[in-house]
């Protein structure tokens, strides 16, 4: 039976050339985009109704987009930043997407400066570069396109 590390790197290549850890069990209870915004009850995702149990801000426009994504992160106080170097009292994400421009996932970072992302319904990894878990092969989340950054309650 394969671990789990090893099914990750299946998914994104990248990651064999980058230091990871996982750092969960599997869990369906939230998703990359709830996880990069503090939530592990929901998971985000801009589907109208919020049918098979998807929960997005209300006020933020349900399609896929940048827009969207943006609005979303905006309602848990994050805005748009520069870039992902780490800054003292700062929390970042950063959003993937596709060749098209559509959003596919978001990381965030942890204070030292290390990133996390929860891999679909499966594990939360701890992933030293953002390229982990980027790219272009069928699975892996695109590129970086946005940074945001929101200030840390007691920073």
């Amino acid at each position: 039976m394969a671990t789990a590390e090893e099914i990750l790197i299946g998914y994104f290549p990248q990651l064999q050339h980058s230091h990871f850890v996982v750092t969960s069990e599997r869990s369906t209870s939230y998703n990359c985009i709830a996880w990069a915004a503090g939530d592990t009850s929901h998971c985000w995702w801009p589907i109208p109704g919020g049918l098979g149990g998807y929960f997005w801000p209300t006020g933020s426009p349900v399609v896929e987009s940048m827009d969207a994504f943006l609005h979303a992160f905006g309602s848990v106080g994050f805005a748009e930043c520069v870039d992902g170097e780490l800054e003292e009292g700062i929390e970042k994400i950063a959003i993937y997407c596709d060749r098209n421009g559509k959003p596919t996932h978001a990381a965030r970072q942890l204070e030292d400066g290390a990133w996390s992302s929860k891999c679909g319904h499966a594990w939360d990894i701890r992933h030293d570069d953002l390229d982990g878990v980027g790219g272009h092969t069928p699975h892996a989340y695109g590129d970086v396109n946005v940074y945001m950054s929101r200030g840390i309650a007691g920073s």
